[in-house]
């Protein structure tokens, strides 16, 4: 007899965040990604700057990612999302496809990143605390390798 394993009450909360912060994200809406994370996030971006600290540094980030898109909005897909919690904190990552949409010409311009996610519960509301993305690079050429697939 096989088991099947559910998602606890607490994954499944998480997990309908990560769907309404992707929603976000893909309809380009900057306080709609804001409003998933904690005040004091910490984010360790792909691009621009080493770190933002606080969620008003890192809406503003968003806000020229934003301003980078196309009009069809932003490429933002998670490949594989897996959620581990314990009590108020829990720990996410995922592989995703993102970018800003297509170009004038119609390519989609995307690549494959890599994210890791900290949430905490407080007040009986999940927050994101800790965001990180990254893409691999090549040691020898020092350039990220962008044409990889999972």
């Amino acid at each position: 007899m096989g088991t099947t394993t559910t998602p606890s009450a607490a994954e499944a909360e998480i997990l309908e965040l990560v769907d309404r912060y992707v929603e976000a994200i893909r309809s380009v809406d900057a306080e709609r990604i804001a409003s998933h994370y904690a005040p004091d996030i910490l984010a360790f971006d792909a691009i621009a700057h080493l770190q933002f600290k606080g969620v008003e540094a890192y809406r503003k980030h968003w806000e020229a990612c934003i301003a980078m898109c196309s009009s069809e909005g932003m490429t933002f897909e998670l490949h594989e999302p897996s959620i581990a919690v314990n009590g108020d904190v829990a720990f996410g990552h995922w592989l995703c496809r993102c970018g800003p949409g297509p170009d004038e010409s119609g390519k989609e311009q995307a690549a494959w990143m890599r994210g890791t996610i900290g949430f905490r519960k407080t007040d009986g509301k999940w927050t994101i605390v800790h965001e990180h993305w990254s893409a691999p690079f090549d040691p020898e050429s020092n350039k990220a390798m962008f044409d990889l697939q999972p």
